[in-house]
């Protein structure tokens, strides 16, 4: 069965910081793009960040304050935020897809989580 299970989402002021956590189980996780995928309520799905082995991508609100890794011998895939601002408050979903393109172009994603959510606020 395969398994994301997000965490670590939270309630945190702007400019402060937050790791979200995934734990993939039931697929190899080395073969797939891993995504950090995030809904506000009212808006669209919003591709945050993307990694496959050494190569990373990141959305436009992401740049220069989120970072995206992945520990391929623990099966497990971050998402450190920094400088959070109230715009950032969404579900927070991990993704994966054996490619790219399709995934964050066209939302085709192969597997999803249940989510975690970020309220940034003060």
């Amino acid at each position: 069965e395969v398994q994301l299970v997000e965490s670590g989402g939270g309630v945190v002021q702007p400019g402060g910081s937050l790791t979200l956590s995934c734990a993939a189980s039931g697929f190899t996780f080395t073969d797939y793009w891993m995504f950090w995928v995030r809904q506000a309520p009212g808006k669209q799905r919003e591709g945050v960040a993307a990694i496959w082995l050494g190569a990373t991508h990141y959305g436009g609100s992401a740049k220069g304050r989120f970072t995206i890794s992945r520990d391929n011998a623990k099966n497990i895939l971050y998402l450190q935020m920094n400088d959070l601002e109230p715009e950032d408050t969404a579900q927070y979903y991990c993704a994966a897809a054996l490619e790219f393109s399709n995934a964050w172009y066209q939302n085709q994603y192969k597997y999803w989580g249940q989510g975690t959510q970020v309220t940034v606020s003060s």
